[in-house]
């Protein structure tokens, strides 16, 4: 498989973004910015953070475990705006609760920053917990998406 990098800067800092031949396999950040504006994935993480795109429409093709995959389907179907707890999740995927720390692990392992939306999993008190891309950036990217309030200083 042919694996394609490109990196972009966003507001968050440079994202790297990778791709095979069946779609994207990664994004993280970190790395030089000089993406390719013509990339799709350049394209349409632009248009995120510039507040214009809700959704995005790339392939994907992550590897993982089976369970991971059906995990990370479920990060899929949280809707823009919102946020959702571990034990909710958990709930929505059929998986037993004492299974939470898997479902947890698995969101945790999730390769595609960003695009498969992670950072909207939260604390059952709403609290801002575990984003591999930090805190901070999980609190920036749902206050751009207006679930969270902006921070006055």
């Amino acid at each position: 498989m042919t694996i394609k990098q490109t990196t972009m800067d966003s507001p968050l800092g440079p994202l790297t973004i990778l791709s095979g031949d069946d779609g994207l396999t990664r994004i993280g950040f970190g790395g030089n910015a000089a993406g390719d504006p013509a990339d799709p994935a350049v394209r349409q993480l632009t248009e995120y953070f510039e507040g214009t795109r809700t959704r995005f429409e790339l392939p994907l093709a992550p590897q993982g475990t089976a369970f991971q995959h059906r995990v990370w389907a479920a990060l899929d179907e949280i809707a823009y705006g919102e946020t959702i707890s571990y034990g909710e999740l958990t709930e929505r995927i059929g998986v037993p609760r004492d299974r939470i720390r898997a479902v947890a692990a698995a969101i945790g392992a999730n390769p595609l920053l960003v695009v498969r939306p992670c950072h909207r999993v939260v604390g059952a008190d709403g609290s801002l917990t575990g984003y591999a891309g930090g805190l901070d950036r999980k609190r920036e990217l749902l206050t751009l998406e207006g679930a969270l309030q902006p921070t006055l200083l």
